[in-house]
C-alpha cells in the first residue's frame, strides 16, 4: 500500500496560562510498507503524541504525515491502533468487542462475526468467544484488543505500549505471538515502547527520541534473523549500542 512520510513535524500545546509547551520538533521520518518499527525514548518525548498524529486523532501545528500518497486529517480506516489500556466492553462479549468495529460499519451481523472469529482464531482465542473481558487474564485482553484493530484491516497498526502493564512472562509471550500476527499478515507495524530489550526483540528498525521536544536522535536498523536469542551476543550487542545512545548528549539535550 506505500509507505508513511513524516515530514518535518511539529506540535506544540498551549496552556491554559498562556505558555507553550513543544512536544514534536521538526521530526522526519519514513516506515515502509509491512515494516515493523519500534519509537523508543523518555517519558514525556512525544511517543504517544506522534502516534495519536499518525492515526489523526490529534491535529500537528506544523508539517504533514502522508501515507500511501494520501495527507493525513483525521482519523482513516487504513489505521488501526491498540493502546496500553484494553478498552474493552465490559458489558459485550470477546466476540462482540471485536466485532465492534464493524457493527459501526453496518457490517451486516453474519459476516461481521465471521470476520471477528477469524482474527479470534488468529490471536488464538476462539474457545473464549462468548466470555466477557472480567474473565480474561490481561494478556488475554490485550489480545482481544490486537483482534478488534485488526478485524477493521487497516493497512498500519499503531501499538502504544500495549504490554507496558503486564507482567514480564506475559510480555514476553505476547511479543513472540505479535510477532505470528505481523508474519501472517503483513500489516505494518509502529510500537511505542520504553522498553530497548523490547525494541530489539521486535523491530526491523528503532526510532530512538530525544527528551521533550521530541526529535529523531538516531534510527537503528537491526538485521538480525527472526525469532532472536536475547542472551546472544549480537542481541546484546544492539542492546548496549541503543543504550549508549540514549546516553549520549545528542539524545539527551533539552
Amino acid at each position: 500500500m506505500g509507505d508513511l512520510v513524516v515530514s518535518n513535524l511539529n506540535q506544540t500545546f498551549h496552556r491554559e496560562d498562556g505558555s507553550a509547551l513543544m512536544a514534536i520538533d521538526n521530526l522526519n521520518m519514513t516506515v515502509r510498507d509491512k515494516e515493523f518499527v519500534s519509537v523508543l525514548g523518555p517519558s514525556g518525548c512525544g511517543k504517544t503524541t506522534l502516534l495519536r498524529m499518525i492515526a489523526g486523532l490529534d491535529t500537528a501545528t506544523g508539517g504533514e504525515i502522508v501515507l500511501d500518497g494520501e495527507r493525513i486529517t483525521g482519523p482513516n480506516a487504513k489505521i488501526g491502533i491498540v493502546f496500553q489500556e484494553y478498552s474493552l466492553f465490559p458489558w459485550r462479549s470477546v466476540i462482540d468487542n471485536v466485532a465492534f468495529g464493524l457493527e459501526m460499519r453496518s457490517i451486516p451481523r453474519q459476516e461481521r462475526n465471521r470476520i471477528a472469529e477469524q482474527y479470534l482464531d488468529l490471536v488464538g482465542l476462539t474457545q473464549f468467544k462468548t466470555s466477557y473481558p472480567s474473565e480474561l487474564s490481561g494478556g488475554m485482553r490485550q489480545r482481544v484488543a490486537v483482534a478488534r484493530a485488526l478485524a477493521l484491516d487497516p493497512v498500519i497498526l499503531l501499538m502504544d505500549e500495549p504490554f507496558g502493564a503486564l507482567d514480564a512472562q506475559t510480555r514476553n509471550m505476547l511479543q513472540h505471538e505479535l510477532l505470528n500476527i505481523w508474519e501472517k499478515t503483513k500489516k505494518t507495524i509502529i510500537f511505542v515502547t520504553h522498553s530497548v530489550d523490547e525494541a530489539v526483540f521486535l523491530a526491523d528498525r528503532i526510532v530512538v527520541l530525544t527528551p521533550r521536544p521530541g526529535r529523531i536522535c538516531e534510527i537503528i536498523p537491526i538485521d538480525q534473523p527472526r525469532p532472536r536469542n536475547r542472551t546472544s551476543a549480537e542481541f546484546g550487542q544492539v542492546r548496549r549500542h541503543v543504550l549508549d545512545l540514549i546516553n549520549q548528549p545528542k539524545c539527551t539535550i533539552q
